[in-house]
């Protein structure tokens, strides 16, 4: 079942009834692979990956996410009832990573939500741009409070595999060591003073361009956005400009690995599946829901459930307001049991992997590169001493340090230089068409690193490997 397929309409909790749990519906749905208007490779997504460590990369981000267009007087306030964030400051000019959460403080997603212009004035002014699972929350809300009288707007834009005509926005991330080089002579003098997450307004080839100061792989940079008819205009002139230091334009491929590099796990599990969201369950078609994908396997689905702090969010909490969940999360943040890690996996190992589908008898599960994912929530069992000691999520490989790796949330007693074990493929092997259906479950070893990793990569890790 896809999104477009006939029985996409059926809700998620009709869904659930009929596979008998959430658990059996969400490892046996599939998750269409998307394809999206931008080309998998410019040159090679090796040589692609490293410019964004070693020159300067530009990343096109106007494809893949879903947009929320908000407004209205009344938007913050709903915002605030939802979101453990902070909306005490929040401002035009300013952006922030949004997240929410459940009745018991376990995560539903997170997108960065642009506070572009003033929401009284327009009913587009803030743009939620992300994975579509903290969106449809923040839709089903925003839809309820409409209903019900109050000051409220949005416009859903669709990714680019699912939407009909351009995006409202280009969205260019322009980073490395040699992006500021690169800002320097598009803006012919010194780079916009912008402080981190906040938006400037400067000019591009006379095209006036909105910039947000972050970096999606650890590396310095700056995200441009602006009406799509500039698009040609702004990339023009941003290629023509890092020409002289080695731009390198990035496919699909290598960006789908940014997220090992700085830490950001893109996908995490939503926890929906309690009676605060049994409404929900009834309005969301069950093919937003996603899929499962890898070893971790069990019938209760609050196994696959993460708080904010198990992966780095945390920093967006603030106990400064009412909000849903408030009380449960409270109690997160005084007994933290997980934390969000790194793990580089076993050479040795992953090249046994990719060896067993070149050997006689039942190979491992496929391991892909840059990126293995078999689901919309990668979801892999990691041990110590054969016990369970945390959830390994986004995979693959980063060819800057020639590893392969994953980030994953463990127990807080696992320390940084540990040695675990990832489980690698399914048992049961489920029904979806993305995984082989003929594969044998392998473990992986795989040494513990903080999140982003690239100090310890390149100093303890090479030094004891």
């Amino acid at each position: 079942m896809t999104p477009e397929s006939p029985a996409a309409s059926e809700s998620l909790a009709d869904a659930i009834e009929r596979a008998g749990g959430p658990v059996e519906l969400l490892r046996n749905q599939d998750w269409p692979a998307f394809t999206f208007p931008v080309a998998p490779e410019f040159t090679n997504w090796r040589d692609e990956q490293r410019a964004w460590n070693t020159t300067v990369a530009l990343m096109d981000q106007s494809h893949h996410m879903t947009q929320l267009f908000l407004g209205g007087a009344d938007l913050l306030p709903l915002l605030a009832s939802i979101s453990p964030n902070t909306f005490a400051a929040f401002r035009a000019g300013v952006a922030k990573q949004l997240i929410a959460v459940n009745q018991d403080g376990y995560l539903i997603g997170d997108g960065i939500l642009f506070y572009n212009s003033d929401i009284d004035g327009d009913p587009e002014g803030l743009v939620l741009i992300g994975h579509h699972l903290l969106i449809d929350w923040v839709r089903f809300n925003v839809e309820k409070a409409a209903a019900a009288g109050r000051d409220v707007h949005q416009r859903l834009e669709a990714n680019s595999h699912m939407r009909q005509g351009p995006p409202t926005f280009y969205r260019y991330e322009l980073q490395g060591p040699r992006a500021n080089e690169v800002m320097e002579k598009v803006f012919a003098g010194p780079i916009p003073e912008i402080k981190f997450f906040h938006i400037g307004d400067v000019e591009i080839a006379g095209r006036p361009v909105k910039a947000l100061r972050h970096g999606m792989a650890g590396q310095p940079g700056f995200e441009f956005y602006g009406p799509w008819e500039d698009h040609e205009t702004v990339l023009d002139a941003l290629m023509e400009a890092g020409a002289e230091f080695d731009i390198r334009r990035v496919g699909a491929k290598a960006y789908s690995a940014s997220p090992l590099e700085s830490g950001w796990v893109p996908t995490p599990f939503p926890a929906i599946f309690d009676e605060d969201f049994a409404e929900y369950r009834q309005w969301l078609p069950a093919a937003r829901a996603g899929s499962i994908g890898g070893s971790l396997y069990s019938t209760d689905v609050h196994d696959y459930y993460m708080t904010p702090y198990d992966i780095g969010l945390g920093r967006s909490v603030r106990f400064d307001h009412d909000f849903h969940g408030r009380a449960a999360l409270e109690k997160h943040a005084e007994n933290q049991n997980r934390r969000k890690a790194t793990l580089i996996w076993h050479a040795d190992d992953v090249a046994a992997v990719v060896r067993s589908q070149m050997e006689p008898g039942t190979p491992a599960k496929y391991l892909d590169f840059p990126k293995a994912r078999y689901g919309l929530f990668q979801m892999d069992e990691v041990l110590r001493d054969g016990a369970r000691v945390g959830i390994s999520t986004d995979a693959g490989y980063v060819a800057f340090d020639q590893l392969y790796m994953s980030l994953a949330t463990l127990d807080t007693d696992v320390p940084d230089g540990t040695e675990v074990e990832v489980v690698w493929g399914e048992d049961p092997v489920s029904r979806k068409a993305s995984v082989d259906a003929d594969h044998r479950q392998v473990r992986i070893r795989a040494t513990v690193a903080p999140a982003p990793y690239h100090e310890f990569a390149r100093t303890v890790y090479r030094a004891n490997s």
